[in-house]
């Protein structure tokens, strides 16, 4: 899992880095475009994914004690952080969409871009901690290092999003 989330984070840091030259080298054509965005949405987007890593902290802490039940209700409410980050993000770039905000604007290809890979990830951490709960339901199965995984997985993708809030809805 580590060498995944590392490898994750190195591909990440390449759009970043791409992103930040040719926001350099555009910088009225992004600032402009940026205004469009909803930093509302960012927040509770950020709140949501922040908190539903909590939750998965507390998974964890859950499925150390040997506290299984309890374990499976707070991934349980750490997925349904993921569920609700999509469904922000959906209603957003369809807003954006209906704007006319398209990937003809370079910001947007990025923005685009950038959010729907994160979005990918999403979608497989939430994959991830389905795999997770089965374990858990399953006796013969139960392994804590599982769970930390899912948990490693999960709050990577929560920190790629930070740093994705900070770079296209922060930074001006």
């Amino acid at each position: 899992m580590w060498v995944m989330v590392l490898g994750d984070l190195v591909i990440f840091a390449g759009y970043f880095v791409v992103y930040m030259i040719y926001r350099t080298m555009n910088s009225a054509e992004f600032l402009a475009a940026q205004q469009h965005l909803d930093i509302n949405i960012g927040v509770v987007n950020t709140v949501i994914l922040l908190t539903s890593s909590w939750f998965m902290a507390r998974g964890v802490l859950a499925a150390r004690a040997g506290q299984h039940r309890q374990a499976i209700r707070l991934i349980y409410a750490c997925g349904l952080g993921g569920v609700l980050f999509m469904l922000f993000k959906g209603y957003e770039w369809y807003a954006k969409i209906s704007a006319g905000h398209t990937n003809t604007d370079l910001f947007y290809s990025f923005y685009y871009v950038i959010t729907g890979v994160h979005l990918v990830h999403v979608l497989v951490g939430l994959i991830v901690l389905g795999v997770v709960v089965r374990e858990l339901r399953n006796p013969g199965r139960r392994r804590v290092s599982m769970v930390e995984s899912g948990a490693v997985y999960w709050h990577m993708v929560d920190l790629l999003w930070v740093i994705i809030f900070g770079l296209l809805y922060v930074l001006r």
